[in-house]
């Protein structure tokens, strides 16, 4: 048996591992940045989340509306019966018996009463979303020409509490909610040619035109550019869609039996889908008016722009190194009572506010340069080493000047940086270690309040460091 005892003193930590002339001499500072509210018009919409449903937001007393527009995919080198074995007709060819969309909800990242009653218009495109367009949370398909007039439209009423499920199936394991909006009415194509269910028209395009289905390019462009789910009715429920699907069901016959199969369609990541915001900016500006803090708000809604003392850092010590420089972003809690309060941002986004729009349009993840990101912990959003970007805005400022006295003026976002709320996929390996792999403008409801606004500034500890002269 030993004891063995050491000193908890850190001061030499280090040392032995460069020799005595080459020492750093590191010395602190403390310095101010300021920030503000600002109102958000719209925010790139292009991806895999959507919500839909409208609420009145209990911050503002204003409502929020979200709606959605989506294609579909196929399996490609999928394989279905020959046509001749295709037991369902209609007018003297082959018919799908029936046709269902399938909206699936993630409940864990709804918002409101499971019971409240949504009215959804389905609406037909008159043409696929294009990859080569940047779609925004403020563009309206139905005035930029993007639903097709003669088309199919369907209207039905849902829950997020499917009631129509036994209470025992609902209770169980791995069940989750969803609701089926049935597509058997008479379908007319864009050639004026009528089917008895959408179903039909899909089944008969895929033994018609079987170089259709080649992949989802030619699908999207010659069968179903997609459609565009619309809130028609109802108050109280913002609904997270997991997945969407088309089902057509049919049956065949094999040798001398029958059986049922169903053509599949989902709307994966793989195809495109864009959120619609409908937000009111007046109640949004009231927030911004409020002084005494600053705002995250999202879908749409509010951001926080940060000013940083880019020359007083740069300055306080032009022959040493920047080593480290953290700041911290406190949360304020809300004094707001309500039945469904909104949620707080998981994560936040810092990123350089001259390259705000470019960074999520080129789908970029954050760079430890010009952008960062920051987990909700202990109450704060911690960003805990910035130096990179303040000594990328001191090199912009200083290239600009040399080309341009007049550059600082032409460019009064050059040491300003913007917050912004964010919904991040993380992947865990087999260790549990998170990995983040993808991330987006946040489109479900989220808000909270930061210390900061007139006089609150918000303190940057920063670390130098530099060699012992001889």
């Amino acid at each position: 048996m030993a004891i063995l005892s050491c000193s908890e003193d850190t001061e030499g930590i280090g040392q032995s591992l460069t020799d005595e002339t080459d020492k750093l001499e590191v010395t602190t500072g403390v310095f101010s940045a300021t920030s503000r509210s600002i109102q958000v018009d719209s925010v790139y919409s292009k991806h895999f989340d959507c919500y839909f449903g409208r609420v009145k937001d209990p911050e503002t007393g204003a409502y929020v509306k979200s709606e959605f527009m989506t294609q579909f995919n196929i399996l490609e080198d999928m394989v279905m019966p020959d046509r001749s074995k295709i037991l369902g007709s209609y007018e003297g060819d082959i018919a799908a018996d029936s046709c269902e969309i399938w909206l699936i909800f993630d409940r864990s990242k709804c918002y409101g009463d499971s019971l409240t009653p949504m009215k959804i218009n389905i609406k037909e495109l008159s043409k696929p979303m294009s990859d080569a367009k940047t779609y925004y949370s403020n563009f309206d398909p139905i005035s930029e020409g993007y639903i097709r007039e003669d088309g199919l439209k369907k209207s039905m009423a849902f829950s997020l509490a499917n009631l129509t499920v036994k209470d025992s199936l609902r209770n169980t394991n791995g069940y989750t909610d969803y609701s089926i909006v049935g597509l058997n009415d008479p379908y007319t194509d864009k050639s004026g040619k009528t089917y008895n269910n959408y179903g039909t028209y899909v089944l008969r395009s895929y033994y018609d035109h079987p170089e259709y289905f080649k992949n989802v390019y030619t699908f999207v462009n010659n069968v179903c550019p997609g459609f565009y789910f619309e809130v028609n009715d109802g108050l109280g429920v913002m609904a997270k869609i997991s997945e969407i699907d088309i089902n057509m069901y049919f049956h065949y016959q094999a040798d001398t039996t029958v059986y049922y199969g169903s053509l599949f369609l989902s709307s994966t990541p793989e195809v495109l889908r864009t959120t619609r915001v409908v937000n009111d900016n007046a109640a949004l500006q009231r927030l911004v008016n409020d002084k005494s803090c600053t705002y995250l708000k999202a879908p749409a809604g509010i951001f926080t722009e940060v000013t940083l003392p880019v020359d007083e850092i740069s300055q306080a010590h032009t022959k040493d190194s920047l080593l480290s420089v953290s700041i911290n972003f406190n949360r304020q809690n809300s004094n707001i009572s309500t039945q469904y309060p909104l949620n707080t941002p998981d994560y936040i986004l810092m990123v350089q506010k001259d390259s705000l729009n470019t960074f999520f349009e080129t789908q970029t993840i954050y760079n430890y340069t010009s952008s960062y990101m920051a987990g909700l912990s202990a109450n704060a959003y911690s960003f805990s080493n910035i130096g990179n970007l303040i000594t990328l805005m001191a090199k912009n400022k200083a290239e600009g000047l040399k080309s341009d006295p007049n550059w600082v003026a032409k460019h009064p976002d050059w040491n300003k940086a913007v917050l912004v709320p964010l919904a991040a996929t993380i992947t865990y390996d087999k260790n549990r270690s998170p990995t983040v792999t993808a991330i987006a403008n946040q489109m479900g409801l989220s808000s909270t309040k930061l210390v900061g606004g007139d006089g609150n500034p918000i303190e940057m500890k920063v670390i130098y460091a530099r060699f012992k002269e001889k």
